[in-house]
C-alpha cells in the first residue's frame, strides 16, 4: 500500500520543494516530482539557482522514456506520474490524482494555503481515501 503524505497550508510550494528535495537528496532519496506545466517549469528554474553553492541535479522528462544518462538524475520533473514510476517517492505539486501513482511506495502531497488550492487537496485526500490509502497530515509552520 502507497504511503500518503499531505504536507498543508505551504506558503510557497515552489520554495518548499526545493527544500524537501534537497534534504532528501542529502539523504540519497530518489524521486519524480509531478505538477502541471507551469508549475514544473517554475520548480526546473527555483532548483537551478536555489542554493548559489550547491545544485539539486534534477531532469524535465517530456515522454516516458528516459535515457540512459537522464534515468541517473536523482530528480525526475514529470507531468504525468506514470512516467516517473521508476522512483521510490512521488511529489505532487497539485496535480489531480493520477493513475499510476500505486506505483510509488511513497507519495507526498504539496498544498498551498491558497483557497482554492486547499478544496483540491481535500478532493485528492478523498480520492486516495477510496482507493484504500489512509493520508498523513503534516502542518506547515510558516
Amino acid at each position: 500500500m502507497t504511503e500518503v503524505q499531505f504536507h498543508v497550508n505551504v506558503p510557497d510550494p515552489v520554495h518548499y520543494a526545493c527544500r524537501l528535495l534537497r534534504k532528501a537528496l542529502r539523504q540519497g532519496a530518489r524521486l519524480a516530482v509531478t505538477g502541471s506545466a507551469a508549475t514544473l517549469a517554475e520548480l526546473d528554474r527555483a532548483l537551478w539557482v536555489f542554493e548559489a553553492d550547491e545544485f539539486l541535479p534534477h531532469i524535465q522528462l517530456r515522454d516516458d522514456k528516459p535515457t540512459a544518462t537522464q534515468s541517473r538524475a536523482p530528480v525526475w520533473l514529470v507531468e504525468d506520474a506514470r512516467h516517473g514510476a521508476a522512483m521510490p517517492v512521488l511529489i505532487n505539486m497539485g496535480a489531480p490524482l493520477t493513475a499510476g501513482f500505486e506505483a510509488y511506495p511513497r507519495v507526498i502531497e504539496i498544498v498551498s494555503n491558497d483557497e482554492e488550492e486547499r478544496a483540491a487537496g481535500r478532493q485528492r485526500w478523498r480520492d486516495y481515501v477510496a482507493r484504500g490509502c489512509a493520508p498523513v497530515k503534516h502542518e506547515v509552520a510558516t
